[in-house]
């Protein structure tokens, strides 16, 4: 199996834990973690700019916050589900988390950062 096709293996497999974790069924895997990554994407370059003085205001990065998980939301319904999805604002990390309390209490399989928290978009390569 070549690095791509490892790749490919990684995605599709992460999107099925996610499915099962959020309980999701119109949705494909691959799919699902597409638009996870561009909504990730998104969040970092938001943590990158507050962090870099380029978002000045408090107020102006909750708002972004609060649409960020709103958008995550459509997505994964993790708010009527009751899993406590959250945004990283460090941009050192993956943005997109599960609480790490709810990770360990529910003992989900799935990519976790040296926290603990669920990942839900991470970035995958084929050298795992």
């Amino acid at each position: 199996m070549n690095k791509k096709q490892r790749m490919n293996e990684e995605i599709l497999n992460h999107g099925l834990k996610l499915k099962k974790i959020f309980d999701l069924q119109e949705i494909g895997p691959v799919t699902l973690c597409k638009k996870l990554h561009r909504l990730e994407g998104k969040a970092h370059r938001m943590a990158t700019d507050y962090c870099n003085g380029l978002i000045e205001t408090e107020d102006y990065m909750e708002k972004k916050e609060k649409s960020t998980l709103k958008s995550l939301d459509k997505i994964l319904g993790f708010t009527i589900k009751g899993i406590p999805c959250i945004i990283n604002s460090d941009p050192r990390g993956y943005a997109l988390k599960i609480d790490d309390e709810y990770v360990r209490n529910h003992n989900l399989d799935i990519y976790k950062d040296w926290g603990g928290y669920g990942i839900l978009a991470p970035e995958f390569n084929g050298s795992r």
